[in-house]
């Protein structure tokens, strides 16, 4: 947990310094790719997650140190050899992982947030689940389990398959030449992210895109049908946690309301979108099939809320190092009221950036939290001394003051 809160210290900065790059050559180049709100949620998603993360929130039902002790066959050092076969093994069960998540109705519920972005760019790159409460597919290991590969190198591996991910969130870099037939490049991707029917579930691989070709779910980007980019039914809000539960909620509801047993049992099984005929038809969802109309999501912000939104980000992401960073001197419980702090944080700022007639409430319930963890803590923010934590209070009052400045404008206009 403390090695991948450091390994998150180096790697969120060069992931942050690459968006502002992206940002800068997009802009040369007279192609707008972000929007502030957006990228603000895209950011706030990759916080909570990687928050989630550290602080052990994910519940693993099967550990590959288990698999290893009982089912391997060999007994293996830690190679170049044994790092390359790891990384394969890694990559294949992502690409299993990602495939059923898009086709299985109860684990789309974890995806969906990297889908919910209706840009592509670097930072919907970070959208990343904040509802894997349970880590189900570790047997997708099995493989490496049974040739021996040490935990150690897997361990190592994991980080990097992942990261190695980031690069090709992007609608700047063109098709790739012969990297085509081996990687996944940004036209690969672009098509993955699109919703497009001739997009639609395609291009699950995340490093090699062999898998898509030995499993026939390729398909290349087309020049005459430029991606659209969301989910058919979109989520139309700035939020991530509401994101990150959306679908499942309807699960639940549509599993309460079908009166047929059996279908309140298969639906969280069935392929993603299916529900019972019964709720279907009385209660109808919107679905997107015309995008020659499409609408992106957008709240009209002012460009005060959109600033205060980045100081809202700037803020949190501070907090975040700190908490990274004094981890263990925190400890337990402090790190869990720490942890869940800045779930309120993120929840407060992106419903107003939503403009929700609960911002107000929600930015109240956050100061006094905060306020509150001040006063356990003895006035003194998990160990950030006197002035920083003078630092935390002022700040908290100001974010309150600012709630109530939007909604005083917003009900002007």
């Amino acid at each position: 947990m403390e090695a991948y809160a450091q390994a998150l210290n180096i790697a969120i900065p060069v992931f942050v310094f690459l968006i502002l790059v992206e940002e800068l050559a997009a802009r040369r180049m007279g192609l707008p790719v972000n929007r502030g709100l957006d990228a603000v949620s895209s950011l706030s998603s990759g916080v909570a997650n990687v928050v989630k993360d550290v602080l052990g929130l994910s519940i693993g039902i099967l550990s590959y140190g288990w698999m290893v002790e009982h089912l391997a066959i060999f007994d293996i050092k830690a190679t170049w050899l044994t790092f390359v076969l790891a990384f394969l093994a890694k990559d294949f069960a992502g690409y299993w992982t990602h495939r059923w998540e898009h086709e299985i109705n109860f684990l789309w519920n974890r995806h969906i947030i990297h889908h919910s972005s209706e840009e592509f760019n670097l930072s919907c790159a970070l959208r990343q689940s904040i509802s894997e409460v349970f880590r189900l597919f570790t047997f997708l290991l099995l493989p490496a389990a049974i040739l021996g590969i040490p935990v150690e190198v897997i361990a190592v591996i994991g980080p990097i398959q992942l990261f190695a991910q980031f690069w090709y969130h992007t609608r700047l870099i063109g098709k790739m030449g012969f990297l085509e037939h081996l990687l996944v490049t940004p036209s690969h991707h672009r098509v993955h992210h699109a919703m497009n029917k001739e997009y639609l579930d395609k291009n699950y691989s995340q490093v090699f895109i062999i898998w898509d070709k030995l499993f026939g779910t390729f398909q290349p980007e087309l020049a005459e049908v430029p991606p659209v980019y969301g989910v058919k039914r979109p989520v139309r809000t700035w939020n991530p946690i509401l994101i990150g539960w959306q679908h499942f909620w309807l699960l639940l509801t549509d599993a309460w309301r079908t009166r047929s047993w059996w279908d309140k049992l298969r639906l969280w099984f069935m392929p993603t979108g299916w529900r019972p005929a019964d709720v279907a038809a009385k209660y109808p969802v919107s679905i997107l099939e015309d995008f020659s109309h499409f609408e992106k999501y957008d709240t009209k912000p002012s460009r005060a809320l959109v600033a205060w939104s980045w100081v809202q980000l700037v803020a949190t992401l501070a907090l975040m190092f700190w908490l990274f960073n004094q981890i263990a001197e925190i400890g337990m419980p402090g790190m869990l009221w720490y942890g869940a702090f800045l779930f309120a944080s993120i929840f407060s700022y992106t419903t107003l950036m939503d403009k929700s007639r609960w911002a107000l409430l929600t930015e109240a319930v956050r100061a006094a939290f905060g306020l509150g963890l001040l006063w356990w803590q003895g006035w003194d923010w998990f160990g950030l001394g006197e002035m920083g934590s003078y630092g935390v209070a002022a700040f908290l009052g100001v974010s309150l003051g600012m709630a109530v400045y939007f909604e005083l404008a917003q009900k002007r206009n």
